[in-house]
């Protein structure tokens, strides 16, 4: 603890029965402790005036977990410290695993980490609300940032204090715990779990979630998560890839040299060709990076080639969509690049427009998807004759 310059932070709120056996558990492992009492009416106060050893933070009027940790980690930064061990009081965390955090900070690649404890959800006392709301969470964050995790809601972590600072973080309940990681992530920290024990006595353990608010809290943040990361956060990171590394290399190395299967390479491809070519102008991000999560396609290759609808290729795709649903549906249109250019010819006969290009796009998909499988599938036998010979 002392050589990380590390604390371990603890918010409480009316936590009184299980308040001191966490203290002195804590206590074994480290002095370096920050309590915020978060407007507590029971006896919690006078639990902490037993321990002038400790940092104690009261607030007034409880304002919830978010706003309690918020105020424990400018306290943390105020007193020097770099790094903030947090814990629940409710007792369902050992204070025993706190160097497990430590272990996974000083042997990890970077220092700009969060980890966060994994709980074995499997076990018999876990509440099935918990173990739900669990499998919830990490199916958001994972679409949100890209990262998988097994456990994304215990309270049980260490955040890197100088990044977090950094964040602008503006939820006060429960759902801060969400909104940290999510932020933390976007912002390049290294969102990671370790094996933690977890207890779920419920003698004494008083649990100030509530189920229906706070799920729903949950809900519209992660609703708008989705949002931002979908037209800002993922077009941000695809961006900064191809400034970093140019165009040549990223195709190289994102698309050409991607560690997946042809077959996988290629439905993306068919997919961003679909999706670029099809009626769906504004929603083809959303649907994109959505469908590429949900078929577990290759996000990066289906974002490249839904770009296939770049301001200079729409007037081609449409008239070739108009021309094709004239085909299909025996319509006789006057229409010309040059009466499309002049006042949108095609929205005077939307259906037969729409109509071609789903079909358009539907042949095109198949037609890039057969050629990119075709040449991927030759290029991986020819990588494998290589390396054997």
């Amino acid at each position: 603890m002392q050589l990380l310059n590390c604390c371990v932070l603890i918010p409480t709120y009316n936590n009184a029965g299980t308040l001191r056996e966490v203290l002195e558990g804590v206590l074994e492992q480290t002095s370096n402790i920050i309590v915020v009492n978060d407007g507590a009416t029971d006896g919690t106060s006078e639990i902490l005036a037993s321990y002038p050893q400790l940092v104690s933070v009261h607030l007034v009027k409880n304002k919830g977990k978010g706003n309690a940790l918020q105020i424990g980690f400018k306290e943390a930064i105020r007193l020097g410290y770099k790094f903030a061990i947090t814990i629940d009081s409710d007792g369902q965390h050992f204070p025993g695993d706190i160097p497990i955090f430590l272990d996974a900070l000083e042997n990890g690649s970077t220092k700009n980490a969060l980890y966060i404890g994994a709980r074995n959800m499997n076990q018999a006392d876990v509440p099935g609300k918990s173990s739900f709301g669990n499998k919830f969470s990490n199916f958001w964050f994972r679409f949100e940032t890209g990262k998988w995790l097994t456990d994304t809601q215990c309270g049980y972590r260490l955040y890197p204090l100088k990044e977090i600072s950094q964040l602008k973080l503006v939820t006060p309940k429960f759902e801060f715990e969400i909104e940290v990681i999510v932020k933390a992530a976007w912002n390049g920290t290294l969102v990671e779990n370790v094996p933690v024990r977890i207890s779920y006595n419920e003698e004494n353990r008083v649990s100030h979630f509530r189920t229906v608010p706070d799920f729903a809290r949950i809900s519209v943040l992660n609703t708008w998560f989705v949002i931002v990361a979908i037209f800002y956060i993922k077009p941000r990171d695809f961006f900064r890839k191809i400034k970093k590394k140019g165009i040549k290399r990223f195709l190289q190395e994102n698309v050409l040299k991607h560690g997946d299967p042809p077959k996988k390479k290629a439905l993306s491809i068919a997919l961003g060709i679909f999706l670029g070519i099809a009626p769906f102008w504004g929603f083809q991000t959303l649907l994109v990076f959505t469908l590429a999560v949900f078929l577990k396609l290759n996000k990066a290759i289906a974002f490249t080639f839904s770009n296939i609808s770049i301001p200079p290729m729409i007037p081609f795709i449409i008239y070739a969509s108009v021309q094709l649903g004239m085909l299909i549906t025996g319509e006789d249109i006057s229409f010309s690049m040059e009466t499309l250019s002049q006042n949108f010819e095609m929205f005077k006969h939307l259906k037969t427009y729409i109509i071609g290009s789903l079909v358009l796009a539907t042949l095109a998909a198949i037609l890039f998807g057969s050629i990119s499988y075709i040449a991927l599938a030759h290029k991986a036998k020819r990588k494998i004759s290589a390396d054997n010979g």
